[in-house]
Order: structure tokens, then C-alpha cells, then sequence
């Protein structure tokens, strides 16, 4: 697990991907980008929000991240990286 910035009281009632969530903008509030990301690869993240992402910032980018795509596959199809949507 990465590097926690948060209590135990501040996780009560998160789930998973708010753990992840909150994890996340912590670590970038404290200026550790690494600790950022690697909770924001361990998260659950949408399909609309991964679309978004590759619009923005591109396909290679996703991959790079390590981002999970399990959403986004199943949303769009195997190659939704690979495809103009």
C-alpha cells in the first residue's frame, strides 16, 4: 500500500475508491506526486472519468499511469484506447 496521509477517523466511512480518493488529493496536497498516483492507480475509476482522461491527455498516458481500465473495457470495448470515441 502506498504511503498513508490520512488517520484512521478521517477513513471511517470511505469505501474503496474514497479511500483512494482522499489518499490521493493528501499526498498531492503535500507535494508527493509518486504517492498521488500510485493511490490513483490502485482506485476503481469510472469509465466517463477514464475517457476523459485519454481525451486530455492521451492513450500513452493512461498506459503509462498504469490507470485500471476494467471500467472503461467494459463500457467501450477491449480497444477503447485504440479508437476515436
Amino acid at each position: 500500500m502506498p504511503k498513508s496521509y490520512l488517520s484512521d477517523e478521517e477513513k471511517v466511512g470511505l469505501d474503496h475508491n474514497g479511500i483512494c480518493a482522499v489518499e490521493s488529493a493528501a499526498a498531492a496536497r503535500a507535494g508527493d506526486h509518486e504517492t498521488e498516483w500510485e493511490w490513483l492507480r490502485l482506485a476503481d475509476l469510472p469509465a466517463h472519468s477514464l475517457l476523459s482522461a485519454k481525451h486530455r491527455n492521451g492513450a500513452d498516458w493512461i498506459r503509462k499511469m498504469g490507470l485500471k481500465t476494467d471500467a472503461a473495457e467494459k463500457a467501450y470495448g477491449n480497444d477503447w484506447l485504440e479508437r476515436d470515441i
